[in-house]
């Protein structure tokens, strides 16, 4: 009998009551069933027709529940998210974050360390419209997007890859508004920093055999040491770039000038936390321009193979805006605009990292022992017919009301939602907005392969190679 299958003939015995799903093969579990999908959520809905809204995989040596229901998403984030508060232990994980997972914000444990990392960052990671906070960002990405256009003005009427310089301006925006600090787009060492938080961004989003799997971890020896190498260039880059600077010139007996001096001050003040939480919180907010860049491809692709959408966000930023610069408090006037950059989000899925129950539980009444991996199925609360009419249409409409306000149903939370939810959402959502809406107002956007442009399903994260594009620019005169 199977490992798995005398685990739940254990588990049973004791009284237990498992979600049902497929019986596990020998060492495989039932990664099996994973093959032939887009991705391994399309599979996951595809099961879920057949074993309800809560169903018991294993992959692997690694018990998983999923769970495909809105109802069951917030009981499991919501109602018991304190019983849901850990992350996988994926070696990859442990390799991006200096051995340990717990270093990351996103990738940890639950903790009271982690939430007290998340509360020195909420000021500068969530500022509200109304803060001054909310007016540096608006500036910092204003100023940000229009060296962005300039520098794209040598590069029109021909294929272009746009990613990397995409990449670069975000982060910019990033260091920018949390460091203060700016970088030339020649710099060969910031180039190749942002070009290792894209590739981590992709590895992060990815899934591999040896997460479920760990006796594969020879077969991934290189894989993993890469991964290392990566995540050690970033922090070396920041250290003496960004974080020497700030400690020469930090001034105690003043307010922080940036999130860098937030962090440093709580550093000198806090008995708690070590340089180590410092450098890796610094770390993994600066990473999340990667998620932007992105984001801004993906509405590039829509636009590219919908060109409508790109004329409707066009003809709103010329009523609303004309031809002055663009900036953050415009959002609330350019609900188009806006509405394409969530239906990016609800097309591509933007996966849910998994949650790992950290006591014995329940969802749905179902038994859930502790160690449990839980996959949250995004994929079908953003493309499930149940939820969409239409889903598989790139139909930006279908976020904003009959009084042209944006609206979001209860079951669209392509940040997640309860205490685990981004916490660097507003920038993500803002800085897009700055660059989609300023490149589209200069330029009309092609491809001369439009086969290369393909649909990304599940994955807000696009390979760090991907398809170019052909700006020209807009005559505005007529």
């Amino acid at each position: 009998m199977a490992v798995a299958a005398l685990l739940s003939a254990a588990v049973a015995a004791r009284g237990r009551r498992l979600p049902p799903g497929p019986a596990p093969w020998p060492l495989l579990g039932s990664l099996h069933l994973l093959a032939g999908h887009s991705s391994p959520f399309a599979a996951f809905s595809r099961l879920g027709r057949r074993y309800g809204p809560v169903f018991l995989l294993r992959l692997g040596t690694a018990p998983c529940v999923v769970v495909t229901s809105l109802a069951l998403v917030k009981e499991v984030l919501v109602t018991k998210g304190a019983h849901f508060g850990g992350r996988p232990d994926f070696l990859r994980y442990h390799a991006l974050f200096g051995g340990d997972r717990n270093n990351s914000m996103a990738l940890c444990d639950w903790s009271i360390l982690q939430k007290k990392r998340r509360s020195i960052a909420r000021m500068y990671c969530s500022p509200r419209f109304s803060a001054p906070n909310y007016e540096h960002l608006s500036q910092v990405g204003v100023e940000e997007t229009q060296e962005l256009v300039q520098a794209l003005s040598s590069w029109t009427r021909k294929p272009l890859d746009l990613k990397p310089l995409l990449l670069a301006a975000c982060g910019n925006m990033f260091t920018g508004y949390m460091c203060s600090t700016r970088f030339d787009y020649q710099d060969e060492e910031f180039v190749r920093v942002v070009r290792y938080f894209d590739q981590i961004f992709w590895e992060i989003n990815q899934g591999y055999a040896v997460d479920f799997m760990p006796w594969l971890r020879p077969v991934y020896r290189g894989h993993l040491k890469k991964l290392s190498c990566w995540a050690h260039d970033i922090r070396k880059f920041i250290l003496t770039r960004i974080i020497e600077h700030h400690r020469a010139t930090l001034d105690l007996t003043k307010p922080p000038r940036d999130f860098t001096d937030a962090l440093l001050i709580h550093l000198e003040e806090d008995p708690d936390l070590d340089w180590e939480h410092i450098i890796f919180e610094l770390e993994d907010f600066l990473g999340g321009h990667s998620a932007i860049g992105n984001l801004a491809m993906l509405v590039f692709a829509a636009v590219i193979k919908n060109p409508e959408v790109g004329k409707k966000i066009q003809e709103e930023v010329d009523m609303v805006i004309g031809d002055r610069e663009i900036t953050l408090f415009d959002r609330v006037n350019m609900p188009y605009t806006e509405a394409t950059l969530l239906e990016a989000l609800r097309t591509s899925s933007s996966p849910i990292v998994p949650h790992v129950a950290t006591q014995d539980t329940t969802i749905a009444d179902y038994d859930i022992p502790k160690g449990t991996v839980v996959f949250l199925n995004n994929f079908e609360l953003n493309t499930g017919s149940l939820y969409w009419e239409e889903p598989e249409r790139f139909k930006p409409e279908r976020f904003i009301c009959e009084s042209g306000q944006i609206v979001k149903p209860e079951h669209f939370i392509p940040f997640s939602t309860g205490k685990r939810t981004c916490i660097g959402q507003r920038l993500v959502q803002g800085f897009s907005f700055l660059i989609v809406g300023s490149i589209l107002q200069k330029y009309d956007i092609s491809s001369h392969n439009p086969e290369e442009v393909k649909t990304f399903e599940a994955c807000v994260a696009l390979p760090p190679d991907t398809f170019k594009i052909v700006l020209t620019e807009r005559n505005l005169s007529t």
